[in-house]
């Protein structure tokens, strides 16, 4: 078992205070991320969304862990019915205006392996269209 964690590193061309709104405010995050009936940033708040491709979705089982607010968001990441649980890290730095994003996805490897969906490569690849694309292109499209 490989307990590497999948890190993601991106500058984003936006200020923090916008970035943080963007991974923290539901109705932001249903333009680039999931569709979330709810969210908050709050230590303790649980959240599900449905997620997956053409073939198979799953539901995510959510609860937030830690919040240093405008600094660092983590939450569990787990799957209905299926072993394993995750924890997600999205923190952010200043960089003169612009945001140095590192999210870091921790615990994949105690997911099933006789799952072929749940394979680190496809993560990487989700993480890569989430955060590399979708939000990039959220944020250089929204006007505040």
């Amino acid at each position: 078992m490989n307990a590497k964690p999948l890190v993601k590193e991106i500058t984003l061309n936006a200020p923090v205070s916008k970035v943080w709104k963007a991974i923290t405010d539901k109705e932001q995050m249903k333009k680039w991320y999931f569709d979330l009936a709810e969210f908050t940033p709050e230590v303790g708040f649980e959240f599900r969304f449905e997620g997956g491709d053409e073939n198979r979705s799953y539901l995510h089982l959510c609860k937030v862990t830690e919040v240093i607010e405008g600094k660092k968001l983590t939450y569990s990441w787990r799957y209905d019915g299926y072993e394993g649980n995750s924890f997600v890290s999205w923190e952010l730095f200043d960089e003169g205006g612009k945001t140095k994003l590192v999210l870091t996805h921790t615990g994949l490897e105690s997911f099933p392996e006789s799952n072929p969906d749940l394979a680190i490569k496809n993560f990487e690849h989700g993480w890569n269209e989430i955060i590399g694309s979708s939000l990039v292109k959220y944020l250089e499209t929204r006007v505040e």
